[in-house]
């Protein structure tokens, strides 16, 4: 499967123990994480800003995730796909890398269900999918 986390789940994946964590070491082994530089910025913001990790250390994080995932260019969606302007360029991602799963716990996506083919779930139904 081709797997797009959201910038939350990266954040819960790095930051916590548990279901992300578990997810995103889930997608590395076996699955194709898809993300672009739009939601590795927002990681890198919200590492450096709200988590107050260390710049080399939030500069690591990224680097891992670009060494392991597929970096693509967020494809052109129309403002209005969804509630937040800010979420179009994540849709974006998953549009433009064939993504199967879009993972997310943004209500704001979340209540789409679907967007051109591609099913936005929250981290529990993608790790059970998965297993």
């Amino acid at each position: 499967m081709r797997i797009v986390l959201d910038t939350n789940v990266l954040l819960a994946a790095f930051g916590t123990r548990g279901l992300c964590e578990a997810l995103l070491a889930s997608v590395l082994d076996g699955h194709d994480l898809v993300t672009s530089e739009y939601i590795l910025g927002e990681l890198r913001r919200h590492l450096l800003g709200k988590f107050r990790i260390p710049s080399r250390a939030a500069a690591q994080l990224v680097a891992f995730l670009r060494q392991h995932g597929e970096v693509v260019e967020p494809s052109a969606v129309p403002t209005g796909a969804c509630r937040d302007p800010a979420d179009v360029p994540v849709l974006g991602t998953a549009v433009s890398g064939h993504a199967d799963l879009l993972v997310t716990g943004d209500s704001d996506l979340l209540v789409l269900k679907r967007y051109q083919g591609i099913a936005i779930v929250r981290p529990r139904e993608c790790y059970e999918r998965m297993h």
